[in-house]
C-alpha cells in the first residue's frame, strides 16, 4: 500500500530509536506496564512517534488494566488502518497509522468494557507522542 509519509527503512532507523524501530517498522510490541502512556491522564492528542499523525484523543481513552494504553475510537475514522494479521497463531487486527504504515497495536471487540464501540484499541506507548492540550 502506498503511504503519504514513505521512507526507506535507512531512514527510518536513523529516526527512530532502536526500539521505536522494533515497534513501528517492525511490528513489535513494548513490554506491558513498563510504557510511558498507559496510566497518563493528560487531556491532547495522540500522535504516530514516527510520522506525527493525530491519531487518537485522551477523550476515548480507558483504564483497560492489560498493560498498554486502550482507546475505544481514532480520532478519525480515516487516521488508522486495519490489518488482518495471523501471527504467533492468534487472529486478531492489527492498528497501523494510516498517514505512513507504522505498527501501533492491535483493536479487539466484544471484551465487554462499558465503552461507546466495545472496542479496546490496545496501543503501544512508543508508537505515541502525546500532544498535551493547552492550559
Amino acid at each position: 500500500m502506498a503511504y503519504d509519509v514513505e521512507k526507506p527503512d535507512e531512514q527510518w532507523r536513523a529516526e527512530l530509536t532502536p526500539a521505536e524501530y522494533a515497534v513501528l517498522r517492525k511490528a513489535g510490541t513494548e513490554p506491558a506496564f513498563v510504557g510511558e502512556y498507559t496510566d497518563t491522564k493528560a487531556a491532547g492528542v495522540y500522535s504516530c512517534r514516527a510520522c506525527g499523525a493525530e491519531l487518537f484523543r485522551s477523550g476515548t481513552k480507558f483504564e483497560s488494566h492489560c498493560g498498554w494504553p486502550s482507546f475505544y475510537d481514532p480520532k478519525d475514522s480515516d487516521a488508522v488502518e486495519l490489518i488482518a494479521d495471523t501471527s504467533h497463531g492468534m487472529v486478531r487486527t492489527e492498528v497501523r497509522c494510516a498517514r505512513c504504515g507504522s505498527h501501533l497495536g492491535h483493536v479487539f471487540e466484544g471484551e465487554g468494557y462499558p465503552t461507546p464501540t466495545d472496542q479496546r484499541y490496545c496501543i503501544n506507548s512508543i508508537s505515541l507522542r502525546l500532544e498535551p492540550e493547552e492550559a
